[in-house]
């Protein structure tokens, strides 16, 4: 793993609101042409500081894994919805994630990936969002 810059532009919101974050961290980047790896750490913009948050693409699949104050794997496929157990400091909850679009364009020096998706809380929509990230040598 290399070490890189990686910019990250959120968004999550209703279809009446809606919140942008925006973060640029230090973080490890892997390439190969199966798969990309990458990870930072969170900070207390994002509100789960203390928390590793890890990326796996493989084609149009990508797993987030997160271990610390929040854990959690969401997997995202365009087209697919799957449920996964959100477990924070207040307690767990299963959430859904129904994956709209699933973009990459990786090579050894870094890369992009835009994903917008849907989440859900008992099958009741909970938020639209997007995020995009940009990742480039440090």
């Amino acid at each position: 793993m290399k070490n890189v810059i990686i910019s990250i532009k959120g968004l999550q919101g209703t279809d009446e609101e809606g919140n942008d974050i925006e973060l640029v961290t230090d973080g490890l980047y892997a390439y190969s042409t199966e798969r990309v790896d990458f990870e930072y750490m969170e900070s207390e913009l994002t509100g789960m500081e203390g928390t590793r948050t890890q990326f796996a693409v493989e084609g149009d699949q990508v797993m987030i894994t997160r271990q610390g104050t929040v854990n959690m794997q969401m997997p995202f496929k365009a087209g697919e919805k799957y449920y996964f157990v959100y477990d924070t400091p207040y307690g767990n909850m299963t959430m859904g994630v129904d994956t709209k679009s699933v973009l990459s364009k990786f090579d050894e020096s870094g890369g992009e990936l835009c994903v917008r998706y849907i989440m859900d809380l008992g099958n009741a929509m909970v938020s639209r969002n997007s995020f995009e990230i940009n990742i480039r040598e440090a």
